[in-house]
């Protein structure tokens, strides 16, 4: 009888939230997102390091956006907690653990201005020391 010998795993498994975020980030410009931001918010959670925002041109260009992000991370072997919202198109979540990636239509984006509500300096959450 033959030994059965499975191959190795090329790619390693990114195991920082910098690695992922910049991984999120290459796939993202793969597929032509617009306006790309990437937070940190390590200050001002202890749910996520890395909060990106992209949007699509389009609902189908954001649920594609969306597809890329989690067939590419199953295959980089980095675990997705869950997807919420790929059904309607406007606003995608991806959550990769540490970096959650949201894609939204550019209206949606408008209304709801994740960017303000996350981009808070480090400096302005301690607030005055004594």
């Amino acid at each position: 009888m033959q030994a059965i010998v499975m191959p190795r795993r090329t790619k390693k498994r990114p195991k920082s939230a910098k690695a992922i975020s910049a991984f999120a980030l290459t796939v993202l410009d793969d597929l032509k997102a617009e306006n790309v931001l990437r937070l940190d918010v390590r200050h001002l959670t202890s749910l996520l390091d890395v909060m990106i925002v992209a949007s699509g041109r389009s609902d189908r260009h954001v649920r594609a956006l969306a597809d890329a992000l989690i067939e590419r991370a199953a295959q980089a072997g980095i675990p997705l907690l869950g997807v919420v919202g790929k059904r309607s198109g406007e606003w995608v979540l991806v959550d990769l653990t540490d970096v959650v990636v949201h894609v939204m239509l550019p209206r949606t984006r408008a209304f709801y201005e994740l960017e303000k509500l996350w981009d808070i300096a480090a400096e302005e959450v301690v607030g005055e020391r004594l």
